[in-house]
Order: C-alpha cells, then sequence, then structure tokens
C-alpha cells in the first residue's frame, strides 16, 4: 500500500463490482430506498419552514404533506398534459409559460424533474411566473446517474453540476434569490451507479461532501 492507504495499481479488487451489469437498474429501488432520496429527502428537510400555503408538486403531493403539514393550505398535484396520472390536479408542459397561472404558488416542489424537459430555461421561467411574489421554489437535479430504464434515454436530457444549476435560475430569478446545496462523494456515486440502496451504505460516508462527484443538487429560489 501506498502512505495514503491507496491500493497500487494491479491489486484493486473490483469484487461484486466486476461485472458490466450493475446491481440495480432500478436505482436500488428494488433493494430497499433509493440512494438519491436520501439527498433529496435531506435537502427538503433542511427547508421545510418553505413549504406552506398553497403548494404545488410535480407527480404526487408526498413531500408537500410530509415537510409542510398544517402549514399546507392548498395542495395542487402537476403533471404533463400527456400524463395518465388519475392525481394530477394540473396539467401543464412546464416549457410553456403562458401555461400556467401567475403568481399563484407560495412553495413549489420540483424534485428530479427538469432534467426531463428539454427547454429547461423555459421550464425555470413558468415556475418562477406560477410563484407568487415571496414564492419559493425547492429543486433537485442529478448529477452523476444512470438514466431510469424506464423512461430511456430519449427522455433524459441533463445532468448537472451546482455551479450550472446556480447560473440557471440566477438567469430567472437574480443571483441574490438563489441557494444551491450539492450531495454525494465518489462512495455515494459508486453506489448508486451501482443500484445500492440508502440501506447498504454507511450514512456517515453519504454525508460527506466532495464537489467533485455531484450526485444530487438542490436548489432553492426565491421570487423577489
Amino acid at each position: 500500500m501506498k502512505s495514503n492507504d491507496v491500493p497500487v495499481p494491479g491489486t484493486v479488487d473490483f469484487g461484486d463490482f466486476s461485472g458490466v451489469e450493475p446491481l440495480s437498474r432500478s436505482f436500488g429501488g428494488d433493494r430497499g430506498t433509493p440512494l438519491d432520496r436520501y439527498y433529496i429527502e435531506s435537502f427538503l428537510r433542511r427547508h421545510a419552514d418553505d413549504v406552506s400555503g398553497d403548494v404545488a408538486e410535480i407527480g404526487d403531493a408526498v413531500y408537500t404533506h410530509r415537510f409542510g403539514g398544517d402549514r399546507v393550505m392548498r395542495s395542487e398535484i402537476i403533471d404533463s398534459p400527456q400524463s395518465n396520472n388519475p392525481g394530477a390536479t394540473m396539467r401543464v408542459d412546464l416549457q410553456n409559460v403562458e401555461a400556467i397561472v401567475a403568481n399563484r404558488f407560495d412553495c413549489m416542489i420540483v424534485t428530479q424533474t427538469l432534467h426531463m424537459i428539454y427547454d429547461i430555461r423555459g421550464a425555470v421561467a413558468a415556475i418562477h411566473h406560477a410563484l407568487a411574489p415571496g414564492g419559493v421554489v425547492l429543486a433537485t437535479v442529478p448529477g452523476i446517474t444512470s438514466i431510469d430504464v424506464q423512461d430511456g434515454p430519449e427522455k433524459w436530457f441533463w445532468a448537472m453540476t451546482q455551479s450550472a444549476a446556480r447560473r440557471l435560475f440566477a438567469e430567472r430569478f437574480g443571483p441574490s434569490q438563489v441557494q444551491v446545496q450539492q450531495f454525494g462523494n465518489v462512495l455515494a456515486a459508486t453506489a448508486f451507479l451501482q443500484g445500492l440502496a440508502f440501506e447498504e451504505v454507511d450514512r456517515k460516508g453519504l454525508d460527506v461532501i466532495d464537489p467533485l462527484y455531484p450526485v444530487i443538487t438542490g436548489i432553492r429560489a426565491v421570487k423577489s
């Protein structure tokens, strides 16, 4: 071994990671809790006080109620016009800023959605348009990740660093109104790519942040 405990070339044993097939193609969801959910929920928990009033969430309202509780006065579920989601209360193309009512929401929860919208600037503009003055968007985007096997590569457009996320939202909200928080390190990225579940990885290791290995980036932006 070298003095810094890094194995010398030729001595690394890949073990269970030696094959070309991942352990799971479902982000570890078939083994337990998807690892990225730990980061997403850590981010939302940090900003739970923002989840109040008139709240919209993409796809379902799980996080609205988990983190907003009785602070939520009204809950809307947004999905695309083509979706067959029976729980959707609003069917909106987020690439079309005119498709959504202006100045409506106090909070919008947009987790793991923007990477599947090609016109991502249009989507951020629509979110800004839909927020009431002082309203907050809590969004997350993937960094190092596999592609969802159900959606496939044709529906997956972007992965993002924290600097890209900051600049993207600052274009619309203004630099002073945007906070970003990155999660992940080489352990988390490797485990996530292989499809290990959260329960299979040491939590202390997951909590270490290495800016060179982004797994998830959280964005909080306020409409001034």
